[in-house]
């Protein structure tokens, strides 16, 4: 009986392993679903491709996304793509609600963004983010803009670190996707490329997700954007791998 009892209680434990590997695929094929809308429409905020943007919009929606996480992935994108391309697309995303809702379909709201507590030292919550993106736990001495433009130093870390990172409704690594794909379409950031993609990897973004981002950016938003962001990827992994 004792041997019986052994036997079974095998079976189910596999049966058990099982079950929680299909889960844990499901679950991880659905985390790179919800990332690769997030790629698309950030990437089509930015370069301002507004056919493609409601389309990728619409596919956000359908894979999960909800409309409070894209509309901050929207206003998030202000502080990187300015004003018009952030209103743009927010306004687009609005049309796209809309007319999802005449056909019949009620997507889920989300969670609503929350605001820092009163009396939050914004600046030393910002530069905490910000440290916590750059993967260092000492801050280093003021260098380059932040001696000569303090001003930018200081909404950096006051609004874009502090007021938006604290809104919550998306994880840091969703933020950092977002942005990553954003300077991607643009030209010319390819500073804030590198310092966004080590940031996104120090706050969880596998290597096997930024491979993900590279290859949605190459099959969806142009080869030219691939290519220049892969090098610069090459250049994260060298620093990386001489940091370990």
């Amino acid at each position: 009986m004792s041997i019986l009892a052994a036997i079974v209680f095998t079976l189910c434990s596999l049966c058990n392993c099982a079950k929680a590997d299909t889960m844990n695929t499901e679950q991880k094929n659905t985390q790179l679903a919800r990332q690769e809308k997030i790629v698309m429409i950030a990437a089509f905020t930015a370069n301002g491709d507004l056919s493609r943007l409601k389309p990728a919009l619409h596919e956000g929606l359908d894979s999960g996304l909800n409309v409070s996480e894209i509309r901050e992935i929207l206003i998030q994108l202000y502080a990187y793509t300015g004003f018009p391309r952030s209103l743009n697309g927010i306004q687009t995303f609005m049309d796209v609600v809309a007319e999802r809702k005449n056909r019949g379909i009620h997507d889920p709201e989300g969670e609503m963004p929350a605001a820092l507590p009163p009396g939050t030292d914004r600046d030393a919550y910002g530069e905490q983010v910000r440290m916590k993106l750059a993967g260092i736990t000492t801050l280093p001495p003021k260098a380059g803009y932040q001696l000569f433009a303090p001003g930018i130093d200081t909404f950096l870390k006051e609004h874009l670190f502090a007021d938006i990172f604290g809104r919550g409704v998306l994880d840091y690594t969703s933020r950092e996707i977002a942005t990553v794909s954003a300077l991607a379409a643009m030209h010319g950031t390819g500073a804030q490329l590198q310092f966004h993609m080590q940031a996104a990897m120090n706050v969880g973004v596998t290597p096997e997700q930024m491979e993900n981002i590279l290859s949605v950016l190459k099959k969806r938003v142009g080869d030219k954007e691939a290519e220049n962001a892969a090098c610069i990827y090459r250049k994260v992994l060298e620093k990386r791998s001489l940091t370990k």
